[in-house]
């Protein structure tokens, strides 16, 4: 049966209450449990959903198979399928174009410019830079399309959402390097699609997080422009698998230890890749001068304890940081706002930061 079809008989079958009022986002105690936390009612839905869809797990699969497996976007469009009784349809924006930039190995990519609903004609907009997670391994553009919308929506900013090459035919650092490439080639052409080089941010979730934090160090020690901001939504952060909430989520669902330690055979040429400072980030010293921050981390999730161990080593090296601890959520919640009151919190107040940091941004001359 298709995916499309699986989410249809899913949704026909599901019954979804009424979504719960919005909550600002908990934070959560430093250490993580022994055991897992429970789902709150919105997550649990969406988990639901994803278990309804049937599908393998991640790491009995070949990339190319894992490639095509449900993925938590199926679910929340199942979700919102039941409760609406029709089918999912994205967020309206002012804009969105598809293009490709030339990739660190001289290919073209596909990147997509999500400009703002309420953008006025002519304006010059700043520019947030936005990297998909997956492990390096797998997703797209498609499955991470919700939060770039959103963004845009709600920071007046154009996003632009860069696509990488994927591990195992590009291993490590092909993917960073991308990344780099295509933040270059936002700066060069901005004024193509009505950005403004001058005021840039980077974001991303999980892989993609860490993509966006080594752009920004990359910009720094280059002297690459200056980024305003960044926003890191549980970010890969470090290559310690026995951390306690890698112990308390080691079969979590949707991202679970299994998974990490897949990516990780996928992802690096050899066994010790991740010993690399541009994924062991926790262990760096020279994150100083990085710009403001926005570090999103759930509770449910692997990645908990590197993301706030992250935020510590920012906040020593002087970087101002915003920590969204977010409880009763599990990793890929952030753009699952359209069914998850925590995600979309989180994503408000993430947006916020953003917002701020690039009015403080330098303008282009001739704008306002």
């Amino acid at each position: 049966m298709k995916r499309t079809s699986l989410i249809a008989a899913l949704a026909a079958a599901l019954t979804v209450g009424t979504v719960a009022a919005l909550v600002p986002p908990a934070l959560a105690d430093k250490t993580a449990p022994a055991t897992a936390a429970k789902p709150d009612k919105d997550m649990q839905t969406v988990l639901d959903a994803l278990a309804a869809l049937n599908g393998k797990p991640i790491e009995t699969l070949t990339p190319a198979e894992a490639r095509l497996q449900p993925t938590p976007t199926d679910a929340v469009k199942a979700v919102i399928a039941a409760k609406t009784k029709k089918p999912a349809a994205p967020e309206p924006v002012g804009n969105v174009a598809d293009q490709t930039y030339p990739s660190a190995a001289g290919d073209k990519l596909p990147l997509r410019i999500y400009t703002p609903k309420d953008a006025k004609k002519g304006a010059i907009l700043p520019v947030i830079v936005y990297f998909h997670g997956g492990g390096w391994v797998i997703a797209n553009l498609d499955v991470y399309d919700s939060a770039p919308r959103s963004l845009a929506n709600q920071t007046g900013a154009i996003v632009v959402s860069a696509e990488y090459h994927l591990a195992p035919e590009k291993k490590f650092p092909a993917a960073h390097d991308d990344a780099f490439a295509a933040y270059t080639w936002v700066r060069a052409n901005a004024a193509s699609f009505g950005g403004d080089p001058e005021r840039i941010a980077v974001a991303g979730e999980s892989a993609g997080a860490n993509l966006a934090i080594n752009v920004a160090l990359k910009a720094r020690d280059t002297k690459q422009g200056t980024i305003a901001h960044m926003l890191l939504v549980y970010p890969v952060a470090g290559k310690d698998m026995t951390t306690p909430s890698y112990v308390a989520n080691a079969d979590a669902k949707p991202l679970n230890k299994p998974m990490m330690q897949w990516f990780v055979k996928n992802t690096f040429a050899t066994p010790d890749g991740a010993n690399d400072p541009r994924i062991d980030l926790v262990d760096r010293t020279d994150l100083a001068g990085l710009p403001p921050t926005t570090l999103v981390t759930a509770e449910i999730d692997p990645l908990m304890s590197e993301g706030q161990a992250l935020g510590k080593k920012l906040v020593a090296a002087g970087v101002k940081v915003d920590e969204l601890d977010v409880k009763g959520v599990t990793h890929e919640f952030f753009g699952m706002g359209a069914v998850v009151a925590k995600a979309k919190s989180t994503l408000a107040t993430s947006a916020k930061d953003l917002k701020a940091s690039l009015a403080k941004a330098p303008a282009k001359v001739g704008t306002k």
